[in-house]
């Protein structure tokens, strides 16, 4: 099993095990430069922030915005990937907006959507993206949706976050200790991170067929 900061070969391609942030998705980035990759790829789950995004459904991004720049991701590499997917899968396209803190807020994450019309939010694809332009490298997002525009983070799970954006097994029973009442939306959450996990999971197989595939180099 990967801890942050490794990689490996699985098939024909590899992977990094980047860890939240843009620092350590940066490095993640380096790591897999220096295997002589084609391409980059930022994958994982992604906060809603259009109303329509539900747990579970993929979001093919068509650009990343960190709110200073933007950067286009390869559409014929999306593209690709898209066709391969199962026929019954939720599929979006459109602008992710990528930011170095956590957003927890429902109210914040709507905010943001009505500023940037982003369907999605993550932690570490501007710095890939940013990476992957300054390699010449083509580059694509793809994120499963878990937590949607209209639920909050539990205190908990914020509270029990480390560095890596891993949660602290022991800093979240002690916060549920005197905090009970959040068990509830605790549960409802894993139960998003697991449709965007199985989402994950399916369309990593269409990705395993796209290995002969070979984007054209970003100009």
């Amino acid at each position: 099993k990967l801890k942050p900061g490794e990689c490996c070969p699985v098939g024909a391609h590899w992977v990094a095990y980047a860890g939240a942030g843009f620092r350590n998705a940066a490095a993640a980035a380096q790591l897999l430069a220096g295997k002589g990759i084609h391409c980059l790829i930022s994958w994982g789950c992604a906060a809603g922030l259009a109303p329509d995004m539900k747990p579970g459904d993929l979001l093919l991004a068509s650009q990343i915005d960190n709110g200073i720049r933007q950067f286009d991701t390869d559409s014929r590499f999306s593209a690709s990937l898209r066709l391969s997917l199962p026929v019954n899968m939720t599929v979006h396209t459109g602008k992710l907006y990528s930011c170095d803190r956590l957003i927890g807020s429902s109210q914040e994450k709507q905010r943001l959507h009505q500023q940037t019309q982003a369907m999605g939010l993550d932690m570490e694809s501007a710095a890939i993206a940013d990476f992957a332009f300054r390699a010449n490298l083509p580059f694509m997002a793809v994120r499963s949706i878990a937590d949607p525009a209209s639920q909050t983070l539990p205190t908990a799970v914020i509270q029990a976050l480390n560095n890596q954006g891993r949660v602290e097994l022991i800093k979240l029973l002690r916060y549920l200790f005197w905090h009970p009442f959040e068990v509830k939306a605790l549960i409802q959450l894993g139960r998003h991170f697991h449709a965007a996990q199985k989402t994950l999971k399916l369309a990593a197989r269409g990705l395993s067929s796209q290995a002969c595939f070979r984007p054209e180099p970003a100009n």
